[in-house]
């Protein structure tokens, strides 16, 4: 599946792009903001991660530029499965922070999985990560009121995540462009 923005191409993973996936999120900053991701982050990491099969009713895309001939990997997002539910997840490499990237992206994410059937998203942030709360609320994901320890790989611990939530009949995302 491929989604486009008005920036961003979204793209399924391949394995051929271990390498660069490794280059973009090899970041402590960015590891330590994600559930799944160990660090250090290892090539070996990268390659399991782009050799991993996608699950139509959760696809996860990498974030390119569309007119970007050398594939410079802007970050990832995606839906991946958390205790039954849809969880809305993504990452910007250090150098696109701040441009609206994952806002863009994530929009796309939510609208091809309203289509693909799911009528409720969940999200959370590391509370030490006001950021993406940001990105979360103008979204338009509200917060549930729960704030729990979620362990980190790249933390090696349990730290503190506020949980959010966005339904389908609640949600105004714009339609991505055919791709």
């Amino acid at each position: 599946m491929f989604a486009r923005t008005q920036r961003l191409l979204l793209r399924p993973v391949w394995p051929e792009d271990a390498e660069g996936l490794f280059a973009a999120i090899n970041d402590a900053g960015i590891v330590c903001n994600l559930a799944r991701a160990p660090w250090p982050y290892g090539r070996d990491d990268a390659r399991a991660f782009a050799e991993r099969a996608q699950d139509a009713r959760f696809p996860h895309y990498l974030l390119t530029r569309p007119d970007d001939v050398g594939q410079t990997l802007i970050g990832s997002c995606g839906l991946g499965e958390t205790d039954g539910a849809a969880e809305l997840g993504y990452w910007i490499a250090r150098d696109h922070w701040g441009k609206g990237y994952a806002t863009e992206a994530a929009r796309a994410v939510i609208a091809n999985a309203w289509a693909i059937g799911h009528r409720r998203l969940v999200a959370s942030h590391y509370i030490d990560n006001p950021a993406s709360g940001a990105v979360l609320r103008h979204l338009g994901f509200k917060p549930t009121g729960i704030t729990r320890p979620r362990f980190s790989a790249g933390r090696g611990y349990a730290a503190m995540a506020q949980e959010y939530a966005l339904d389908s009949d609640m949600a105004d995302v714009e339609r991505p462009l055919a791709a």
